[in-house]
């Protein structure tokens, strides 16, 4: 009974998880289209697959007219924030990245790379004040300690650059997107990963027009927006969600495991051999993500009065009136929050973001 408790506690953590496989698995993939284009072409296509694709799945449901998917629209008030996101991680994180790849090793990149988690955990901790546990600092820190050893080479010299401070300036970029990001994790998630999507390629395609990339084939091309519709658009589609029910420092360590997802898909696909060091990382991968998973939050706190709109049930939280039919539940409609002081298990999703002694 107390697993089943659990398993409901956590059920959001299993989309954050489902985003990184997603993710890593564009990683041999990517890998393998890399040798049909250059990477900024492969990345312009990438990130509009994604947004191409979700703007696909928007079109579908309006076609279908469904209510049980119904999510509001972007508010004015949301823009900022999207804006902001967009310009850390879609334009100057990219950016970032591949000027700092040009001057680095594959094994310090990754290891470089790895510090995302780890980076948006103390973003949500300093500057947006979420509560993190310690289970979360342990959880992120192992899974840093395993993508650490993944790119491990013995001998190889991996000295202070200007290039390895880039690769840790795109990571740090990328956690301040994932932190702005959670504020309006209530709004549309479609709307939000298809507008980020766009963006990014458009950026990206930019970048390859000016590096004199030649274009790819229509195959490898359709290939390219197909795999960029899932592992980038499903994947931040989930990851939005996770961030409404989880906050930023618990979405990220979860999907710190993406790259071992890749690794595992690696063995499979381009068969890569299944190591000792392999083995290892991902001991220690599985090891943070129960720590996240285990996590069980629970004290007497206080919901402040607010008022704000989200796809939401009537449960103990939401128990307000309604002016006109809002169609079946779950729906979405502005709605406003009376005080409320109660005791139950929580996480930092849209209703539990409050101080902790």
């Amino acid at each position: 009974m107390e697993s089943v408790r659990l398993f409901m506690f956590q059920r959001y953590a299993w989309l954050a998880l489902l985003a990184a496989a997603l993710f890593g698995a564009s990683a041999p993939l990517s890998k393998l289209l890399l040798a049909t284009m250059g990477p900024f072409t492969l990345a312009a296509l990438l990130y509009l697959g994604s947004g191409m694709g979700l703007m696909a799945y928007s079109a579908m449901l309006r076609c279908l007219k469904t209510r049980v998917l119904q999510e509001p629209p972007l508010a004015r008030k949301d823009w900022p924030w999207l804006l902001g996101a967009i310009a850390c991680g879609g334009v100057a994180a990219p950016v970032m990245l591949l000027w700092g790849l040009t001057g680095t090793g594959g094994a310090q990149a990754s290891l470089l790379l790895s510090s995302e988690g780890l980076l948006t955990v103390l973003l949500a901790a300093a500057l947006f004040r979420e509560h993190v546990d310690s289970r979360i600092w342990i959880g992120s820190g192992l899974m840093l300690a395993a993508a650490a050893l993944m790119a491990w080479q013995p001998g190889t010299v991996t000295g202070f650059s200007w290039h390895a401070a880039a690769i840790v300036g795109a990571c740090a970029l990328w956690g301040l997107d994932n932190n702005l990001t959670r504020p309006i994790s209530g709004g549309n998630p479609a709307a939000i990963a298809m507008v980020k999507g766009l963006v990014a390629g458009a950026v990206n395609l930019g970048l390859a027009w000016l590096a004199g990339e030649t274009r790819p084939s229509l195959p490898h091309a359709a290939l390219a927006l197909g795999l960029g519709s899932l592992a980038y658009g499903a994947s931040l589609l989930l990851y939005i969600l996770a961030l409404r029910h989880l906050g930023s420092a618990r979405t990220a360590a979860h999907f710190g495991a993406a790259p071992f997802f890749g690794a595992g898909l690696s063995v499979l696909l381009l068969n890569e051999p299944v190591t000792l060091t392999l083995a290892a990382a991902c001991a220690l991968a599985l090891g943070a993500t129960w720590l996240a998973l285990s996590e069980r939050h629970e004290h007497a706190h206080v919901h402040e009065p607010m008022q704000h709109t989200h796809r939401h049930a009537h449960d103990a939280h939401h128990q307000h009136a309604h002016d006109a039919d809002d169609g079946p539940e779950p729906h979405a409609h502005p709605h406003r929050h009376e005080p409320l002081r109660h005791n139950h298990p929580h996480l930092p999703d849209l209703h539990h973001r409050h101080g902790h002694l």
